[in-house]
């Protein structure tokens, strides 16, 4: 009996251990998503466009590491090291396989904030001669860095700790317009900060609510400090950049490399400088001596953290807020999914554990991930690469960058923030679709222009509430449910075959900002349920051309008569009576739906829809030529599929 027993309790344990260690493999690969990805790597496929993706990557994380760590108050160096440490940890833990995580520039800006706060230019004079033996740096220098770490450090924390509360579930708080009108409105604030470099002034540092106009102001008053030489180099690098990455865009499909002219310039800009010893002979302003490596870890300075807990929110916030944007907008392009969650995590480790490296704050950015698409980047191993091309410029190029001109690196941070600054078109797109979102962009947008970005941030989810809040008593259905499924299998016959199949779903609800996640999973599963059994459009194929065979080798063409096809293609009708409003976000759901069904080869149509939704549709989804998808009844668009099914008969009998 003792030994019965001693079996089934190994057995027992077996299948204990057997469930644990499932467990740990499905937890390492939800949070670890390089598990999911790398070792599914197809090296012959995907090595050559990664390759070629990370080293035009690495040219934009130098420039602009370089670049943002001047916006972030420190010394340029640290923006080296912060293109460096977040981009290894995020490829690691984020999901967004098309995402440039490194430093950036609203990050930077914000916690510019508490750097100048802190440690502010005064006191400059008491410690420039004072080595820190860091990498020979100054300890003002290091008190500034240690000041930008505490920044970096405590936003991870924040960051980790919505992961660990699940906030990010509440993202859908967070709509396109806000959005876009918050890192509009914060692109405007770095071209602001730039403005002195650019015009070669020398200039106190400006912040605090309306610092964006007292900044103006003051160019104005003492615009006679205008450095020219400073002003002509600046407009020159401007319009050789915007010229040529116009043209690298435009010629893209033809020339297998693109221009990376951010490096050519700065190499030019740098040679010039040099030759001409414009430091000394113009007084331009140069970025400096850049030592070479990296120093030991240190742990930023703890005893500030409680000084600098605004930034760190503002970091925190902003940060994600538009890293989750990119991760999403590639998710969707690149057809694969993204957990709002684990982004948290992931950006809250890449700021938390670079902290250590003398980083500043750190966050995906707009052009960098414009770039990886442009290039054919297919994974985070493109990051990577790029990662090993930066550890060669921080041990050795760095140092040659001596003479690089602040101005020069000012206009690649302006021509950098192009794809945020035109996000301005949005407007005439939201004041198609939905007139109060657009009165939600341009407040959001003034909001942020007039105090930060993290205000304009919370001010944008609050009227957005409110709206929604105020819109959705006058709902004609207090319905709970999101959707109201009729499943509708028209089955007349029609000499002796039956109609496809036809699934009709009715929309009681508001389609808005917050259900139209739910809206588009529900939908989606709808029409996949009965769908499944669908057979495939090979096995179609191969059915149709047994038929045809047999009737062809049975003599005649006017043979037997054909068997119907196995199963027909799912149809879907949209009854949109109890649509009574929708926003920006719904439409787009709508657009999403449609393009779903029909790379599947579904039919999508639309029934009972208002005038304003027809436009909004087909203006956000550029459907003006597929307006056979709106109708004005539900039986409308069963007699168009009825009518549609005979024509495609009779094609195929006049091909016969």
């Amino acid at each position: 009996m003792t030994g019965v027993k001693r079996k089934k309790n190994s057995v027992v344990w077996r299948k204990i251990n057997s469930f644990h260690c499932a467990d740990i493999k499905q937890w390492c690969r939800r949070r670890l998503p390089i598990l999911e990805w790398a070792p599914c790597y197809n090296l012959k496929e995907n090595l050559i466009p990664d390759t070629v993706s990370g080293i035009m990557l690495a040219v934009q994380q130098v420039t602009q590491g370089l670049s943002f760590a001047i916006l972030s108050s420190v010394h340029p160096v640290f923006g080296l090291y912060g293109s460096l440490f977040p981009a290894i940890i995020y490829a690691i833990f984020g999901m967004g396989r098309h995402v440039a995580t490194g430093t950036f520039a609203l990050t930077s800006l914000i916690s510019a904030n508490a750097v100048e706060r802190l440690v502010p230019q005064t006191s400059q004079n008491f410690t420039t001669y004072s080595n820190s033996g860091v990498l020979g740096l100054s300890d003002f220098e290091m008190q500034r860095i240690g000041v930008a770490a505490a920044v970096s450090f405590l936003g991870g924390i924040i960051q980790i700790a919505m992961f660990v509360l699940h906030l990010g579930s509440a993202t859908f708080l967070l709509t396109e317009p806000v959005i876009s009108a918050m890192t509009t409105g914060a692109a405007t604030h770095v071209v602001t900060s730039q403005v002195k470099y650019l015009l070669g002034m020398k200039m106190p540092y400006i912040s605090g609510p309306l610092g964006f106009f007292y900044i103006y102001a003051y160019v104005f008053e003492n615009i006679k400090s205008v450095q020219l030489e400073a002003l002509l180099l600046s407009l020159l690098s401007i319009v050789v950049l915007v010229l040529v990455k116009e043209l690298n865009e435009q010629f893209k499909s033809k020339i297998k490399v693109v221009l990376p002219v951010d490096l050519v310039l700065i190499i030019a800009a740098s040679f010039a400088c040099y030759c001409a010893n414009m430091e000394y002979t113009y007084g331009l302003n140069v970025v400096g001596h850049i030592p070479a490596g990296i120093p030991s870890p240190r742990a930023p300075p703890m005893n500030i953290l409680s000084e600098v807990v605004t930034e760190a929110f503002g970091v925190a916030l902003v940060g994600y807020v538009a890293s989750l944007a990119l991760a999403q907008g590639s998710a969707k392009k690149f057809k694969y999914s993204v957990d709002d969650n684990q982004e948290f995590l992931a950006h809250g480790l890449s700021n938390v554990i670079p902290s250590f490296f003398f980083c500043i704050p750190s966050a995906a950015a707009m052009g960098r991930t414009a770039g990886l698409y442009s290039t054919g980047s297919k994974t985070q191993v493109a990051c990577l690469i790029s990662c090993v091309l930066v550890l060669i410029v921080i041990y050795a190029v760095g140092p040659l960058l001596y003479w690089l001109p602040m101005c020069v690196l000012a206009s690649i941070i302006v021509v950098g923030l192009k794809g945020m600054l035109i996000q301005f078109r949005d407007l005439k797109k939201y004041w198609n679709v939905d007139k109060i979102d657009w009165s939600i962009w341009v407040s959001t947008y003034i909001f942020t222009i007039c105090f930060a970005a993290n205000v304009g941030l919370l001010f944008g989810v609050v009227c957005t509430i409110a709206v929604v809040i105020v819109r959705f008593p006058r709902a004609k259905t207090l319905s709970l449910e999101n959707m109201k499924e009729l499943e509708y299998k028209a089955k007349t016959e029609v000499e002796g075959e039956n109609l496809q199949q036809v699934k009709i779903i009715s929309i009681n609800n508001p389609l808005v900002f917050l259900n139209a996640k739910k809206f588009h999973a529900d939908l989606m599963n709808a029409i996949q349920k009965d769908n499944a059994n669908i057979q495939p459009l090979d096995d179609i194929n191969k059915y149709e051309q047994n038929t045809l065979l047999n009737s062809i080798s049975n003599g005649t063409c006017n043979g037997e008569t054909p068997q119907p096809y196995p199963n027909e293609k799912c149809s879907v009708i949209l009854d949109c009576t109890g649509l009574t409003f929708f926003d920006y976000t719904g439409v787009s759901i709508l657009v999403q739906a449609y393009t779903d069904c029909k790379s599947q080869n579904i039919d999508f149509l639309l029934a009972n829809c208002t005038a304003s939704l027809k436009k909004a549709v087909q203006y956000c989804g550029h459907l003006e030529s597929d307006k056979h998808i709106f109708f004005e009844s539900v039986s409308a668009a069963i007699g168009a599929i009825h009518l549609n099914k005979n024509l495609s008969k009779f094609s195929d009998h006049s091909e016969v």
